[in-house]
């Protein structure tokens, strides 16, 4: 049984991550700012019998990671595997968006999933084991217009978790990057736009549009099942050789694999292409 914490449980990636490492045996420490707030995941819980702590954390807040950490650090045999997914997105152009637009949404996307593993390091190094999950995004690879901001949160995750996966390969942690395209979760419906980011802005009409285009990256049009993801995590983490990056996603793969094979221009034409997007 592995002891296992993962961040932003209320939906999404968090919620069905949490529930199938417990379904699978391991013991789990669900975490999110307002414990309760998952119906799913305590009924769950409840229904089930599953192995899962809800736990207060806001990924902001030091003083509420310290008191996490505390609880879930005591248990015994220590903490196996950390998943970073907590998450926000921030919708505005690169002009509308405020200093303090910017402030949060790298607070929660980078500094949060920091502060996370700081937290976890000393005694993953002790043991000489353990797994971090950082749960990126294709915008980690490839930016879009109108998620800039998102999309450069995502860019210093890569980044971070790159140089981390050299640090502490030595200890015998492994990292874990996992890249997701659309799916059916929160994520969008939680988006806070920025505050000058309104229909008045001389980039709202095209990034409605655009928005409404994404769907034909998909099979069908569909957001893929978040579930796949939680998948994804749960096998990159008891892997037998690991692997840093993870692509989940048709969308992600796509565009991925079109990213690295062109020049940028030729990359940006073939993208216009399949959304019908043109200046």
């Amino acid at each position: 049984m592995a002891n296992v914490l993962i961040t932003g449980c209320s939906s999404g990636f968090g919620l069905h991550t949490a529930l199938l490492f417990a379904r699978r045996g391991d013991r789990v420490f669900a975490t999110m700012r307002t414990p309760g707030k998952a119906a799913t995941l305590t009924q769950a819980i409840r229904d089930e019998g599953l192995p899962i702590v809800e736990l207060a954390l806001d990924v902001c807040d030091p003083g509420s990671v310290a008191a996490a950490m505390e609880t879930a650090l005591a248990v015994p045999g220590g903490l196996d595997v950390l998943v970073n997914n907590a998450g926000i997105e921030l919708r505005s152009s690169i002009e509308d968006a405020d200093d303090e637009d910017v402030r949060c949404q790298f607070e929660t996307n980078v500094f949060g999933a920091l502060r996370l593993m700081r937290a976890v390091l000393p005694a993953m190094r002790a043991r000489r084991g353990g797994a971090i999950v950082n749960v990126s995004s294709i915008a980690g690879l490839v930016s879009r217009p109108y998620g800039g901001l998102y999309a450069a949160t995502k860019h210093a995750l890569e980044a971070i978790s790159e140089a981390l996966h050299y640090e502490v390969a030595p200890f015998g942690i492994r990292v874990v990057l996992v890249e997701p395209g659309q799916y059916g979760t929160q994520l969008l419906a939680n988006a806070f736009p920025g505050r000058r980011f309104t229909p008045e802005s001389p980039y709202w009409a095209r990034s409605t549009v655009l928005d409404e285009r994404l769907a034909r990256l998909l099979p069908g049009g569909t957001s893929g099942d978040p579930m796949e993801v939680a998948e994804i995590i749960h096998a990159a983490v008891n892997a037998p050789e690991p692997r840093l990056r993870h692509l989940a996603g048709h969308d992600a793969r796509m565009l991925a694999t079109t990213y690295r094979q062109l020049a940028f221009e030729k990359y940006e034409q073939a993208v216009r292409r399949a959304l019908d997007w043109w200046d």
